[in-house]
């Protein structure tokens, strides 16, 4: 089931051209480390079925070292936000609130980045939680299983091409 989750993203970046040099560095529990021209990072997808109408959303962990930018979460929404509504990211019993724009939503600072990313390398779940045009809630829920090991990882391997 694992491997049916993480594949689909992996073949997904295949299909662009930019990004058809990608290098899978392994499968971690629900997460996978991959490996591109320029970046590397940790993936996973939310464990439900997509509703009808929802996108592909997911959760990574980059790492640019051309750009000196390590541990830098961003969550794709399976759904667009709605524009001034909160979204919040829950690890178990702790909440962070992100920034957002459309289905995009990312930490505030580098400061929160690493706080967030500290959370997901020891938690046991997380979601990502907003409002959509329509008022729907969207969530979209993750197991943590793999995380840590799928970020070290994504960092090693950015790393080693310093």
């Amino acid at each position: 089931m694992t491997r049916r989750l993480i594949f689909p993203l992996f073949f997904m970046a295949l299909a662009t051209p930019a990004l058809a040099q990608q290098q899978s560095l392994g499968i971690f529990g629900t997460w996978g480390a991959f490996r591109g021209p320029d970046r590397c990072y940790a993936i996973a997808e939310p464990y439900q079925a997509p509703r009808p109408g929802d996108g592909r959303g997911f959760a990574s962990v980059g790492y640019w070292p051309v750009r000196a930018v390590g541990g830098q979460a961003y969550f794709r929404l399976s759904r667009a936000k709605r524009e001034g509504s909160a979204v919040l990211l829950r690890i178990d019993d702790r909440t962070f609130q992100l920034r957002g724009g459309g289905a995009d939503a990312w930490a505030a600072d580098p400061a929160a980045d690493a706080e967030l990313v500290a959370a997901m390398r020891t938690g046991i779940e997380m979601s990502v939680e907003t409002r959509s045009a329509s008022g729907a809630l969207v969530r979209d829920s993750y197991r943590l299983r793999g995380a840590a090991t799928a970020i070290d990882a994504a960092a090693i391997a950015c790393a080693r091409r310093g």
